[in-house]
């Protein structure tokens, strides 16, 4: 019986018997590749994440800093200036909208979820930098504040500028925006 068993299993052709091997050493590769970035994550992760400013989360959109990664609705400077999302939808459906899209971008974390504010955080995935991003509703203005800033250096390459906008894109996909007013 055990000779059967034997003689089973080195019937397989010798294509396939390549092909398992193959696909063996691909995927001890593909884990080989992810090491570097597993080890600098775990290295450079809390290093790079900053710590969470005093002043985000407690419900009020907090000032941009003085540097260029930062931007913010209701900004009088050009740099840190962006548009508040008009939504079509019931300011606090809005928001919760808003909150689903933007849980599901890459790095996203909710820290706090209200009906009228919340505050995620975004982890680049190499280093471990941490972004704040702020929503908050404005009854007065009809209109969905929003902040995201960088926890830590001074150029952030656009990030968080192009964050916002995505996920202004991505609200209008979704019919629950009206145009930007930027």
């Amino acid at each position: 019986m055990h000779g059967t068993d034997m003689r089973a299993r080195s019937t397989a052709s010798p294509a396939s018997r390549v092909r398992a091997r193959r696909s063996a050493r691909v995927l001890a590769i593909g884990a080989l590749a992810l090491l570097p970035e597993v080890a600098m994550a775990s290295i450079f992760g809390s290093l790079f994440a900053g710590s969470r400013p005093t002043e985000v989360g407690t419900g009020v959109l907090a000032p941009c800093p003085d540097k260029p990664n930062c931007v913010r609705s209701g900004a009088t400077d050009p740099r840190h200036a962006i548009a508040p999302i008009a939504a079509t939808a019931p300011l606090q459906d809005a928001l919760a909208a808003l909150v689903s899209i933007a849980v599901a971008m890459p790095g996203a974390r909710i820290v706090t979820a209200r009906a009228d504010y919340a505050h995620l955080e975004f982890a680049t995935p190499l280093m471990g930098f941490v972004d704040d991003v702020e929503l908050a509703v404005d009854m007065a203005g009809s209109v969905i504040q929003v902040r995201s800033a960088s926890r830590v250096g001074t150029s952030d390459f656009g990030v968080n500028r192009k964050r916002i906008d995505d996920l202004r894109r991505a609200f209008a996909a979704a019919g629950k925006a009206t145009a930007p007013t930027r």
